[in-house]
């Protein structure tokens, strides 16, 4: 590889794949191709791996992230999406809520791995948990599989004064009887209803089934 293009701050892409300016060289999180260009390291961005990665990959256009965001992330799991948010923002911070205790265990490991992530043992759909922790954020971003996700998501934006937030909504996770497509639409709806302005809203499918990316703003 000769040349990386970028593609959205720290996010760059070459033939038709997405790597990231790796925060610490040489330090793999789930085995991920490690690249070096003029001795610069990138980690590549498995959309198969990452639903932001894969949102992206479909054609996302809305990408709140900048390089000092300071992050609240629902849903971290071990930390593989996490660890690359905080590849795009190094001077900033990403607060890494996660509810499961077995999958906190390997978040902790993670984060060791990157001085600006924080692991919360927490549960999202309880913003006043983690208080202690978390002042004010720019971005919400929510991965939460689980009834409300709309809710949820505005809930910790109100919370904490996010003027951003993206939620990779899963419809099955609300209601397995209704179409993928109406769950988004009342998912959008009541963003809406909530006062925020919709900036994108993208199916993520191959990568995800039945999944759509949300991106908005406080207005």
């Amino acid at each position: 590889m000769e040349a990386v293009d970028r593609t959205f701050g720290r996010v760059f892409s070459e033939r038709g794949r997405l790597y990231t300016e790796s925060l610490s060289p040489g330090k793999r999180i789930y085995g991920e191709r490690l690249v070096t260009v003029s001795k610069t390291e990138y980690r590549e961005w498995d959309p198969r791996r990452s639903k932001l990665s894969a949102y992206l990959s479909v054609g996302g256009r809305a990408f709140p992230f900048r390089s000092d965001s300071k992050v609240l992330y629902l849903g971290a799991s071990s930390g593989t999406t996490a660890s690359h948010v905080a590849d795009i923002c190094p001077e900033g911070k990403v607060y890494c809520v996660e509810f499961a205790q077995r999958m906190f265990r390997d978040l902790v490991g993670t984060c060791d791995t990157r001085p600006n992530m924080m692991p919360i043992l927490g549960d999202a759909t309880k913003p006043e948990e983690y208080s202690v922790f978390v002042d004010s954020v720019d971005v919400v971003y929510q991965d939460v599989a689980q009834k409300r996700q709309a809710d949820i998501i505005c809930d910790n934006m109100d919370a904490y004064n996010a003027q951003f937030g993206m939620v990779a909504v899963k419809a099955r996770s609300e209601d397995v009887t209704a179409s993928p497509e109406s769950i988004f639409s009342m998912a959008e709806a009541r963003i809406r209803d909530r006062g925020f302005h919709i900036l994108d809203a993208k199916s993520i499918e191959p990568y995800e089934k039945s999944h759509e990316m949300i991106v908005f703003e406080r207005r």
